[in-house]
């Protein structure tokens, strides 16, 4: 080695080089800078692409979409990203792309259910008991006697 590199370090150059071409220096501070915004750039670039997959649906930390993550080029919207996984068969589809079978069964077991919960019909005494007058009394006592029950011990 020559007694110049044991002399001098790179700082103690570079600060020599700053006090005789202040251009120079000046512009490798720009240089450095730009570098420092750029990687920030980048970061940000990153961040944004993980956070349109994650509200698109996709758990960026998990290995199955590992390369999906790193090869998507399509359009940055988490609808757009949506779209791709299904396609490519990544995600199961949402309850609103779902079957509307489905849906129409369970309206109908709903409904069903509705229909079991219903109070009972009242019984024959009460609805003596709830008559307004002597002609739906009769009515009642019709209906009882068509249905070969006998209301004449009441």
């Amino acid at each position: 080695m020559s007694n110049f590199d044991d002399d001098y370090s790179e700082d103690e150059f570079t600060e020599q080089e700053s006090r005789t071409n202040p251009v120079r220096a000046r512009m490798k501070q720009l240089e450095k800078e730009n570098r420092e915004k750029d990687a920030l750039l980048a970061k940000y670039a990153e961040t944004e692409k993980k956070l349109n997959f994650m509200e698109a649906g996709i758990d960026t930390s998990d290995p199955k979409f590992k390369y999906f993550l790193k090869g998507y080029d399509g359009e940055l919207t988490p609808e757009a990203i949506r779209e791709a996984a299904l396609e490519a068969q990544l995600i199961a589809p949402t309850e609103s792309v779902v079957d509307t079978d489905k849906n129409a069964w369970r309206e109908t077991n709903r409904i069903a259910a509705g229909a079991e919960s219903s109070p009972p019909p009242k019984g024959w005494i009460q609805r003596i008991n709830d008559a307004d007058s002597e002609q739906e009394m009769m009515s009642i006592f019709a209906e009882a006697q068509a249905q070969g029950i006998d209301l004449s011990n009441i």
